[in-house]
């Protein structure tokens, strides 16, 4: 797994969302600010997290996050029932 670079720190944390308040921006193209990082944890069920470029896809389960670069283009389909969060982190 991907690690955030060292000297980041967290700054901010999304609600708790599942499959049915998962907000659409989420779930459409879409990028965090440049200098912002983010990791996606998955607190139950599965996630599909989509990165446009380079292209991947990825199924985000419990204890396996998902990392977002600063500026990549990214999206999130739940994958039945599901609850996550986001936590942005930038550097000191």
């Amino acid at each position: 797994m991907e690690r955030l670079p060292d000297g980041l720190i967290a700054y901010r944390r999304t609600p708790e969302f599942n499959q049915d308040t998962v907000p659409a921006g989420l779930q459409k193209a879409h990028s965090t600010k440049a200098g912002t990082w983010a990791l996606i944890h998955v607190l139950e069920g599965e996630l599909l997290y989509r990165i446009f470029d380079p292209a991947s896809e990825t199924v985000l389960i419990p204890g396996k996050p998902g990392l977002v670069r600063p500026e990549q283009l990214h999206e999130v389909q739940p994958m039945g029932p599901v609850r996550f969060y986001v936590e942005f982190h930038a550097a000191r």
